[in-house]
């Protein structure tokens, strides 16, 4: 039995998952690709308020503690695939299970929209190598390489790494 709830994330739980987002940003090496400074609660209320993207979040004890989004490709030719994921996992409830679920959940979720969602696609950091490890357990393949894409806040750069899953 899981220790935590799913439901569908709404407009008016924007202002909970900017928290979570920042939270999650403000640990060395979170994986996110914007600085809490960066993250603004606009963005996460038109992503909520956008009909083509699926947006999930995990409920402890009534607190927003995990979500998932991603949006479907602009146009006609490419109304099979959602793109631009991102999940966040409170700290204190990473490797529990969260992020998996929160990942099945947008898998059933999206193999039921019209038209029919066939690809997933992601993009991680090559020294992400946990989350890396994690998406392939899942079934998204290595699709790529963006070479030093990424500058991190010590100066380093690292490779993107674009990621897809096939429904």
């Amino acid at each position: 039995m899981p220790l935590f709830d799913q439901r569908r994330l709404e407009p008016s739980d924007a202002a909970e998952v900017l928290a979570l987002h920042v939270a999650v940003a403000s640990m060395p090496d979170s994986g996110l690709a914007r600085a809490p400074d960066e993250m603004q609660l606009a963005y996460f209320a038109d992503l909520l308020a956008d009909p083509s993207a699926q947006a999930f979040g995990a409920f402890a004890e009534g607190r927003l503690i995990g979500e998932i989004h991603a949006s479907r490709m602009k146009g006609r030719q490419f109304s099979h695939v959602m793109t631009d994921l991102t999940v966040a996992v409170a700290p204190e409830f990473q490797g529990r299970g969260v992020g998996i679920a929160l990942f099945e959940r947008l898998f059933a979720e999206s193999r039921q929209l019209e038209p029919a969602v066939t690809r997933i696609e992601l993009i991680s950091r090559s020294g992400n190598a946990g989350a890396i490890r994690l998406y392939q357990r899942l079934g998204f393949a290595v699709e790529g390489c963006f070479r030093g894409r990424v500058r991190l806040p010590n100066g380093e750069v690292e490779d993107d790494i674009p990621m897809a899953k096939a429904l």
